[in-house]
C-alpha cells in the first residue's frame, strides 16, 4: 500500500504491505478454529480415538506460528521522503531498523522489470556502492503507483528488461 503523507520540504511516501485483518482479528479466528477443533478432537478423544489430541494441539500450533510469522511480516514499513536535495529512505517495523540518505542528483531509480507477468517490478535507488530495494512487499497495482508518483515528481527511472534465461524452466 502506498501512502502519501505531509511533509514540508518535498514529498514523503508511506509504504506497507497489504493485509487484510489485524492482529486481533487473527487470533479471533486462531480461537473459533481452536473451539471447532476441541469439538472435533473431544468427540474423538470420546469415541476412543484420544490419539488424535495431540495431533490436534500441533495443528494448532502451526497455525498460530503461521498467523504470528505472517502479522509480522505484514508490520513492516518504509518512508521515503524526497526534498530537493536528498532522497531519505527508513526501514523497520514498529521503529526504524534502517536508514540511508542518498544525493538527490546522483542517485538513480532503477525498474527491473519481472521475469514472470505476475510478479511486479521490482525498483532499487542506487548511488555508488550503495543500493537499496523500495517497497519489495508491493503488489503489481501499487509498484505501478509508487512509480507513478515518482515519475510525477521529477524522478527519472531506468528501466532495464530481464535477462534472458536459456534453460529448461523460462
Amino acid at each position: 500500500m502506498v501512502e502519501h503523507l505531509k511533509h514540508a520540504e518535498g514529498f514523503r511516501l508511506l509504504l506497507t504491505p497489504n493485509h487484510s485483518l489485524s492482529w486481533r482479528g487473527n487470533v479471533k479466528i486462531w480461537l473459533a478454529l481452536l473451539a471447532l477443533s476441541a469439538m472435533i478432537a473431544g468427540g474423538m478423544a470420546m469415541a476412543g480415538a484420544w490419539v488424535i489430541i495431540p495431533f490436534a494441539g500441533l495443528e494448532l500450533a502451526a497455525l498460530a506460528a503461521g498467523f504470528y510469522l505472517t502479522s509480522r511480516a505484514c508490520q513492516r514499513r518504509e518512508v521515503l521522503t524526497v526534498s530537493d536535495t536528498d532522497i531519505h529512505i527508513e526501514k523497520g517495523r514498529t521503529r526504524k531498523l534502517a536508514e540511508w540518505t542518498l544525493p538527490r542528483r546522483y542517485a538513480r531509480l532503477r525498474l527491473n522489470a519481472p521475469r514472470h507477468p505476475f510478479t511486479a517490478p521490482k525498483l532499487e535507488l542506487i548511488h555508488r556502492d550503495t543500493q537499496v530495494t523500495l517497497g519489495s512487499f508491493l503488489n503489481i497495482e501499487d509498484t505501478e503507483i509508487l512509480i507513478q508518483l515518482l515519475e510525477s515528481r521529477g524522478l527519472v527511472i531506468e528501466r532495464r528488461e530481464p535477462d534472458p534465461e536459456i534453460g529448461l524452466w523460462f
